[in-house]
């Protein structure tokens, strides 16, 4: 697999929340964790639309400048709250990557939820 950075769309078999294996899918990477080991902290991606938590999460489709590039073949959501520390071992493939300014107003909605100054997320 390609360099891993924030902001690339990978697949993953990402856990459920019952700790699970759950089904391959996309997945965001957001940050690499502190520390020796390889291990990302990821957002999970969906086509469920209607899951969307308005004003959190984000949804990329056909009329986002960031769709093509993505490598995402549908319109889907990337669920921020919707969190796993991954290995690289566990990375299958990289898919594309989203656009630096959506990472950021991920990163924000993250932090700002995390900091408990977001009610959105409730």
């Amino acid at each position: 697999m390609e360099i891993k950075r924030p902001g690339q769309v990978v697949v993953l078999r990402f856990p459920q929340t019952d700790l699970n294996p759950g089904k391959l899918r996309p997945a965001l990477l957001m940050a690499p964790l502190p520390g020796p080991y390889d291990d990302w902290l990821a957002c999970m991606v969906s086509t469920q639309l209607h899951q969307a938590v308005r004003g959190f999460d984000e949804v990329i489709d056909r009329n986002s400048s960031d769709f093509a590039l993505s490598g995402l073949k549908v319109p889907s959501l990337i669920r921020v709250a919707r969190l796993a520390v991954v290995s690289r071992e566990v990375l299958v493939g990289s898919l594309g990557e989203i656009s630096s300014e959506r990472l950021q107003r991920i990163r924000k909605n993250l932090s700002s939820w995390i900091a408990g100054s977001s009610s959105q997320a409730k």
